[in-house]
């Protein structure tokens, strides 16, 4: 599988590109990182330095990789956090050139704008144009459930909430969608799930909500998930091996003591997920 992955970058830690490419390169993929920042660390850390890429520049990239002949080659778009509408554009246009080649290639968006506790952390704006643009025009989304519930414009307290927020956000136009962090009535104290949708069902897969909130979850989250399902094509096997691989880094990094994931670490839970958590179905 080859991976078009549009994302920021650290030198130190993971988060973005930093996060996704060295799991799916373990996993056997081929990946073509266009980065859209290249920070010494994740912003989480208050402070940091290097260089806010324009989109111009990351456009200029893209076209370099059009100017080999090999967008048609991609199996996939995927894209994380978007800072400002003008870099979705570039990834939006850099969609239509791959689907365009390859119409069977997918886009798998990662809509990062908030969590609850912290709120929206993006800019003004930001949140509507996924919503509005960037959605509609994905085959797979990974939200938060804080982030689902802005997407579907409505709350979810409990597992058939839920659901009808998915399906809300289904019908605006991706295929599958992948909510974590996943907190309501109905989960168990002490744990969080995970779900699944897309056409052939909904499945939950239930853990243990472990003390660690590190940056770069959700980006490794979503690279898992899109190479797994597309590989597997079973949204269910795809959950339960993503939901193993990313516990598995949690562990390790809350071992390790670190507010960085340790992937590097937990790599062969990467490349061979344990089957701790079946999927249950839901619908």
């Amino acid at each position: 599988m080859r991976i078009l992955s549009i994302q920021s970058s650290v030198a130190y830690g993971h988060v973005g590109n930093s996060a996704a490419v060295f799991p799916l390169q373990r996993l056997g993929h081929e990946v073509w990182p266009v980065l859209t920042v290249h920070f010494s660390n994740h912003t989480g850390y208050g402070a940091w330095r290097g260089p806010l890429l324009a989109p111009s520049a990351v456009a200029e990239v893209i076209a370099g990789i059009a100017d080999r002949g090999v967008l048609g080659d991609a199996d996939a778009v995927l894209s994380g956090y978007q800072g400002d509408p003008a870099m979705g554009a570039v990834i939006l246009d850099a969609v239509t050139l791959v689907k365009t080649a390859n119409p069977d290639a997918l886009y798998c968006c990662d809509p990062v704008m908030g969590d609850v506790g912290r709120g929206m952390f993006v800019r003004p704006g930001i949140p509507e144009y996924l919503r509005d643009v960037v959605v509609p025009r994905a085959d797979i989304v990974t939200p938060n459930q804080f982030e689902l519930e802005f997407l579907a414009g409505r709350p979810t307290n409990s597992v058939d909430d839920l659901l009808a927020a998915v399906d809300a956000v289904r019908a605006t136009g991706p295929r599958h969608v992948l909510v974590t962090s996943v907190v309501h009535d109905d989960v168990p104290a002490g744990s969080l799930e995970v779900v699944a949708v897309s056409d052939a069902g909904a499945w939950a897969v239930t853990t243990p909500l472990l003390p660690i909130y590190p940056n770069g979850g959700g980006d490794v989250t979503a690279a898992l998930y899109l190479a797994h399902l597309a590989t597997t094509g079973s949204p269910a096997t795809a959950l339960e091996r993503t939901t193993a691989s990313i516990f598995a880094v949690l562990e390790a990094t809350l071992a390790a003591g670190t507010r960085e994931l340790q992937l590097v670490a937990a790599q062969s839970a990467i490349a061979d997920p344990p089957m701790r958590f079946p999927a249950r179905r839901l619908r």
